[in-house]
């Protein structure tokens, strides 16, 4: 495969011609690689009939190189290859075609071998019919650690793999408008709870004999390990500010465990749907980091594989909810996408674009309500324009879409402005929203540079530091806990008389048994730190899921990911 790498980059810069003439060092340098292996490549095109190759004699000397292959058939025969070795050498063939699928037909090519390798297949296994599902996932996995995880394609994951004591409601395309069903919280390994007067004592009661992966039962042990391991750790978890109001847990029986809050809040049952308070047993000690590829928990799937490439997971039968349809579900590492300029890095799926156009078939897009919304929001505690109210808004002023230079400033603005230097920081992911961000501002005349840092690093010193910081939010049935982190996690860098203000609508959101209430009192925090300049909303896009060949059974999780367990295909499809 690697030798068809090596074509294809040669092709995109040499093939624009009939052939091209070029010297050994040109070669060389355009294989990254010494003249000796240079000729070496060459002359193994040349065997398998790729190209021709003239060459001439003498240092600086200029040979000829004709290609005969097409791109096409390359990129088909190193996918090819890739399906025949094994499902982790197709995301290294295709990271290897980045940079090279340039022309359309090369796109429309790769995007149809797409379409036939991902989705549904039946295979027999000693006379038993094997339902498989492969889908592309565009975030590479890290871990399936609920503790660990930072990345929405690992909650997918471990919300396959794992079982919280309650859960959210799953609903269909048709309840998409229905809010009171995206509230329900049902039964998870736990059958029934009740809270007491106080609001601060949690008591749930587990069912019987569930099992975990390896065989061993669920116990309120397990529960009490969790939570407290939950509590315990110093790592910048989502949600931490809900987990560490747990005073105490404690098992009071092999099936009932009773929780102890600091004091009352109304988001805890909700807290309690998430994947990051799914159920690991209390063995997982013994595992150590291994846990995180090697996850064991009492969910419909088990994790069998996990490596760079992605992972798999095969149905777990003594699941106490029922069997998945599906028996396997490999999920595979696509570095790179056709049209990442459409594409949302918050999605953890990647999209295949028109898929009917690629002769697909039965192929549709699965639609769910989560969208993500992008906004930057400013660093008042750093000295400089920030801390200016006034400066501060006309910054912002100049993030509008439609603002132009004579709009929002005059010439003494843009002279101003020359002089100041905005620092902007984020993850990895939104780079691109954080340099259009700063492009915006460069043509007020500001001088901007973008930082960013992994998912983990960005919770350090990296946010204080710089002036302006692009933030995401996604907006799922577990939009209330997401916001009520997120206020929280921005107070540290919003001015005091703001923070004191937006502090004390949180304490009343927590104190507040009703949804619909709760969501008035963020909209309230919304606007106020809108109203004071210290919050720009960027745009709001859906996140969606990859497509799918028609399938029955399709229902949404909290996320709005299709859930797995209940995805089936009819015999013969």
């Amino acid at each position: 495969m690697k030798l068809h790498g090596h074509y294809l980059r040669l092709h995109s810069r040499y093939g624009a011609e009939a052939e091209a003439e070029l010297t050994l060092d040109e070669l060389a340098g355009a294989l990254d690689c010494t003249h000796r292996n240079a000729m070496n490549v060459i002359r193994s095109m040349v065997e398998h009939g790729w190209v021709e190759w003239i060459s001439s004699r003498g240092r600086g000397r200029r040979s000829t190189l004709r290609f005969i292959a097409a791109p096409e058939e390359i990129a088909s025969q190193s996918m090819l290859k890739a399906m025949e070795t094994n499902r982790h050498a197709i995301g290294r063939s295709l990271a290897q075609l980045q940079g090279h699928v340039r022309s359309a037909a090369l796109q429309e090519h790769v995007q149809g071998w797409l379409l036939g390798y991902f989705g549904h297949s039946t295979e027999l296994r000693s006379n038993k019919r094997i339902d498989t599902l492969r889908l592309p996932l565009r975030q590479q996995l890290q871990t399936a650690d609920p503790l660990s995880m930072n990345l929405l394609a690992e909650s997918f994951v471990a919300s396959h793999v794992f079982d919280g004591l309650v859960r959210r409601a799953n609903f269909a395309s048709s309840d998409i408008n229905d809010g009171h069903r995206a509230e329900e919280i049902l039964p998870g390994v736990a059958h029934a709870w009740e809270v007491d007067a106080s609001r601060k004592r949690w008591t749930f009661y587990l069912r019987k004999e569930v099992l975990f992966h390896n065989g061993k039962i669920m116990t309120a042990d397990d529960v009490v390990f969790t939570l407290e391991r939950l509590i315990g750790t110093s790592r910048r978890t989502l949600y931490s500010v809900i987990f560490k109001q747990i005073q105490s847990v404690r098992a009071v029986h092999p099936n009932v465990v009773e929780i102890q809050l600091i004091e009352p809040n109304e988001l805890f049952l909700p807290l309690l749907c998430t994947s990051r308070a799914a159920i690991v047993p209390k063995e997982l000690g013994q595992l150590g980091e291994l846990f995180g590829s090697r996850p064991i928990g009492t969910g419909p799937f088990q994790l069998t594989e996990m490596s760079d490439g992605g992972c798999v997971l095969e149905a777990f039968g003594s699941y106490f909810q029922g069997r998945a349809h599906l028996d396997r579900v490999e999920i595979v590492h696509v570095p790179w996408g056709l049209s990442e300029e459409a594409a949302e890095p918050s999605s953890p799926f990647h999209l295949i674009h028109n898929p009917a156009e690629a002769g697909s078939g039965g192929w549709s897009q699965i639609h769910s309500r989560t969208t993500v919304r992008k906004f930057v929001t400013c660093n008042t505690q750093k000295e400089g324009v920030m801390s200016d109210p006034e400066l501060r808004a006309k910054l912002l002023a100049c993030l509008q879409e439609d603002s132009s230079v004579s709009e929002v400033s005059d010439g003494n603005d843009i002279h101003h402005a020359n002089a100041i230097s905005i620092a902007i920081a984020t993850i990895e992911p939104y780079r691109h929203d954080a340099e259009v961000l700063a492009g915006r501002l460069e043509k007020h005349g500001y001088s901007c540079t973008v930082a960013t840092a992994s998912v983990e690093a960005f919770k350090g010193p990296i946010r204080l530091e710089s002036d302006l910081i692009v933030f995401s939010l996604l907006r799922d049935q577990d939009e209330q806990l997401r916001q009520f982190d997120l206020y929280q996690t921005m107070s540290s860098h919003i001015e005091p008389h703001t923070r004191l203000d937006i502090e004390k609508r949180l304490q009343a959101v927590a104190r507040q048994a009703d949804s619909e209430r709760r969501a008035q009192l963020f909209q309230e925090i919304e606007e106020l730190l809108i109203r004071e300049h210290q919050l720009h909303i960027l745009y709001e896009r859906p996140v969606q899921t990859a497509y799918m060949p028609s399938v029955r059974g399709v229902t949404f999780n909290s996320q709005g990911w299709v859930d797995l367990r209940h995805v089936w295909f009819p015999p013969g499809t």
